[in-house]
C-alpha cells in the first residue's frame, strides 16, 4: 500500500474526555502509528483556533490523512470535512473517533481502561484512513417545491416564509380546515392575541401566494425517489395526488395528555384538564360559571401527564398557560380564590412577570413533594384537595374548591403511517428527533427530511413559529442554490463477482439496488438456489446486481449479506473494515507518556514514561 501521511489530533473537551482519559498516553501511544507525521493534543479541536491549526498542519506537512478524536461524529463530522475541503484535503479522507461518548463518559468508574479503550479506537480509525481515498459528492439538480405536512400555526408560517424565497409550496393538513389548535383559542400570552384571529391572518396571506398549494383532509402516504427529488403520494378524499417536491417539512404538531378516569379525581363534576377550562373561558363571556353558579374557588394541579414513569419530559409552556390562565380569571372572577399547587414552577423569561402579578392580584402558591402528590375527594358535595406543603414546612392543608383544574402537558402525537412513509427518527418519548438540538435544531437523519414545532417537543407558540422560520431558513439554502450533493460513501458491485442471487436487493431498505444485464433466456432462467449462491459462480443468466448512487444511503446492509462479496461501500471497503478490526484486535504496546500504568489487554499493565510531549511532529 502507498505510505500516507495522516495527521493525528486528541482533544480534551474542555475536561469532558481528560477527566477520565489520559489524554497525552493516547498522544504517546500513536505517535509511531505507521504513516503518522503529526500528532497533537487540544482543549478544543473544534475551536477555531485548533481548526486553524490543523488547517495549517495540512498544508505544511502535506497531510492526505485526518484523524479527530474528539465527540460524536454526529456533532461535528461537517466542521471538520469542510476545515479539510478548505485546506485542499478531500473531506472523505478524514475520519472522527469518538472517545467520549464511547470512552470517557461511558467508563467515568474506569479511566484506565477509558484510556485503553480510547488508544485502541485511535489506533483503529488510523488503520481506517490508511484505505480512504478521495470521494467526491453525486451532484443533481433539485426540484424547486416543499412538501409541507401539518397545517397548524407552525406550518402556515414555514410556507409562507418558503414561497416568501420563492419555492413553490404544498400545504397538507389532515383536517378540514387550516389553523390546528391554535385556530379554537382565544386571548394567547404573553402578548394577549386571539389565536383564531392570528390563524385568519395567516390564511389571507397563504391566499395571497399563489405558490402555495393547500390540501385539506389529505395525507401523505407513500415517499420514493432521492435527496432533492422525491417523488410522493398524497390521498385527498379518495383521490390519490403525485407530486415531485425537493424536501418535505413536517410541522404536524402535539397531543394533549388525556388522564385516566379517577386519576386525581378526573372524571368527577368539577374535575377538567386545563385546555377544557379555557375553552369555556374562550367560548362564554362574563363570570366563570360551574353548574350554573359562580365561581369563586379553583385549584389548579401541576403537572398531570408530565414527568411520571409515562411520559418523562417537562412539557415546559404549561406553568405559563395556567398563570395565564388564572389572570383571565381574576378579571372575570374577581375575588376568586385561586390555588397554584405545582411541582416545580417554570414561567422562564418574561412569564416571570405573569407570575409576580398572579401572586400580587391573590394567587395563592403551594409546593408538593415529588413522591408526595396531592389527592383529590368530594367531600360533603363538595371537592377538596389536600397537598402537603414543602413552602410550610410540610404541613398537610385542605383546600375546598369549586372546580379542581389538572394542568396537563404535552404528549407526541400518534403518527406511525407518517413514520413508516418518512422513515421519522422517534425518540423515546414519542416525539420525533433531530440530529442535534444546538448544532443541527430542525434536521433529521433522513435526508430531506426536516421537523419543526412540538411534532420534536413542547413549545410555546411563539418558539414553534422560530422553529418553522429555522426550518425555512435549512430548505431554502439547499434548494436554492438548484443542485444537491449527495453523499459519496454508497455501496458499489463488482458486476465480475456478482452471481445475480438478488440477496442484496431484498436486504436493501432503499430499493436504492436491481437487477441488471441481459435477460434469463425464455424458459430456461431460474432462481439461484442457496447452494449455488455460496459456489462463487457467474450468475446463469448474465444479471447482476446495480447499486443506483443517489438512491443508496451508504447504511452497508447489502454488502454483509452478498455471499461472493461482490459488493463494497466507499469510505467503509472490506480492507478498510479488516485493517479496523486488526488494528483493535492487536495487543498494545506500552504507550509512552506520563508516569503511570495503563491497563492492557489480559491485565497486563503498560507503564507510561514521565514526559509525555503535548505534540508529536515528524
Amino acid at each position: 500500500m502507498t505510505s500516507r501521511r495522516i495527521g493525528v489530533y486528541i482533544c480534551h473537551c474542555g475536561g469532558n474526555i481528560s477527566d477520565y482519559v489520559d489524554v497525552p498516553a493516547v498522544v504517546g501511544a500513536v505517535r509511531d502509528e505507521p504513516d503518522v507525521v503529526v500528532v497533537r493534543d487540544a482543549m478544543f479541536t473544534c475551536s477555531d483556533l485548533t481548526q486553524q491549526e490543523i488547517f495549517s498542519d495540512i498544508v505544511e506537512h502535506r497531510l492526505d490523512g485526518l484523524v479527530v478524536a474528539s465527540c460524536s461524529p454526529k456533532l461535528h463530522t461537517f466542521t471538520f470535512r469542510e476545515m479539510a475541503r478548505r485546506a485542499g484535503l478531500n473531506p472523505y479522507e478524514y475520519t472522527q473517533v469518538n472517545i467520549r461518548e464511547q470512552c470517557s463518559w461511558a467508563h467515568t468508574d474506569d479511566p484506565q481502561g477509558a484510556t485503553r479503550k480510547a488508544i485502541s479506537l485511535v489506533r483503529a480509525g488510523i488503520a481506517g484512513t490508511r484505505g480512504t481515498r478521495p470521494l467526491e459528492p453525486t451532484v443533481v439538480e433539485t426540484t424547486q417545491r416543499v412538501l409541507v405536512v401539518g397545517g397548524g400555526l407552525t406550518g402556515m408560517r414555514a410556507a409562507i416564509g418558503l414561497a416568501d424565497l420563492g419555492l413553490a409550496v404544498v400545504l397538507v393538513e389532515k383536517t378540514a380546515t387550516l389553523g390546528g389548535r391554535v385556530g379554537g383559542m382565544g386571548p394567547m400570552f404573553p402578548h394577549g392575541r386571539v389565536g383564531a384571529d392570528l390563524v385568519a391572518r395567516l390564511r389571507d396571506d397563504i391566499g395571497r401566494r399563489p405558490a402555495v398549494t393547500v390540501l385539506t383532509g389529505a395525507e401523505l402516504v407513500a415517499k420514493s425517489g432521492t435527496y432533492g427529488n422525491y417523488h410522493v403520494v398524497v390521498a385527498v378524499g379518495g383521490e390519490r395526488r403525485e407530486l415531485a417536491v425537493g424536501q418535505v417539512v413536517v410541522a404536524t404538531g402535539f397531543a394533549d395528555y388525556e388522564p385516566h378516569i379517577g386519576e386525581l379525581g378526573y372524571g368527577m363534576p368539577g374535575v377538567l384538564t386545563l385546555p377544557e377550562l379555557v375553552s369555556r373561558l374562550d367560548s362564554s363571556h362574563g363570570p366563570l360559571l360551574h353548574d350554573g353558579r359562580r365561581v369563586g374557588s379553583i385549584a389548579y394541579l401541576y403537572c398531570v401527564g408530565s414527568r411520571n414513569e409515562e411520559h418523562s419530559h417537562c412539557s415546559k409552556y404549561c406553568c405559563s398557560a395556567t398563570v395565564h390562565t388564572a389572570l383571565r380569571i381574576t378579571e372575570r372572577n374577581p375575588g376568586a380564590r385561586q390555588y397554584h399547587v405545582y411541582r416545580d414552577m417554570r414561567t422562564y423569561g418574561r412569564n416571570e412577570e405573569m407570575l409576580t402579578q398572579s401572586r400580587r392580584r391573590g394567587s395563592l402558591y403551594l409546593k408538593f413533594a415529588d413522591d408526595d402528590p396531592p389527592e383529590v375527594a368530594r367531600e360533603h358535595g363538595r371537592l377538596e384537595v389536600t397537598v402537603r406543603d414543602l413552602l410550610s414546612a410540610g404541613e398537610e392543608i385542605r383546600l375546598p374548591v369549586d372546580l379542581v383544574v389538572l394542568v396537563t402537558g404535552m404528549v407526541a402525537r400518534q403518527n406511525r403511517e407518517l413514520v413508516d412513509v418518512l422513515k421519522l427518527p422517534v425518540g423515546r418519548d414519542g416525539f420525533f428527533n433531530e440530529i442535534h438540538p444546538k448544532l443541527r435544531p430542525v434536521e433529521t437523519v433522513v435526508d430531506g427530511v426536516t421537523i419543526c414545532g412540538t411534532c420534536q417537543g413542547p413549545k410555546t407558540s411563539a418558539e414553534s413559529v422560530a422553529s418553522g422560520l429555522a426550518a425555512v431558513t435549512h430548505v431554502g439554502a439547499m434548494l436554492k442554490r438548484g443542485v444537491a450533493e449527495l453523499d459519496p460513501q454508497v455501496a458499489s458491485v463488482n458486476p465480475e463477482a456478482c452471481n445475480g442471487c438478488a440477496v442484496c436487493v431484498e436486504a436493501c431498505p432503499f430499493g436504492a439496488i436491481s437487477m441488471v444485464g441481459a435477460p434469463r433466456p425464455a424458459g430456461g432462467g431460474h432462481r439461484v438456489t442457496p447452494a449455488e449462491a455460496g459456489s462463487g459462480e457467474a450468475s446463469p443468466g448474465g444479471l447482476v446486481a446495480a447499486v443506483a448512487a443517489t438512491g443508496c444511503k451508504g447504511c452497508g446492509a447489502c454488502a454483509p449479506v452478498c455471499p461472493t462479496g461482490a459488493i463494497d461501500l466507499a469510505g467503509y471497503t472490506d480492507a478498510q473494515v479488516t485493517a479496523i478490526i486488526d488494528a483493535l484486535a492487536m495487543d498494545l504496546p506500552g504507550p509512552e507518556g506520563r508516569t503511570g500504568d495503563v491497563v492492557g489487554p489480559g491485565g497486563a499493565r503498560l507503564r507510561v514514561a514521565a514526559e509525555a510531549p503535548a505534540e508529536v511532529v515528524r
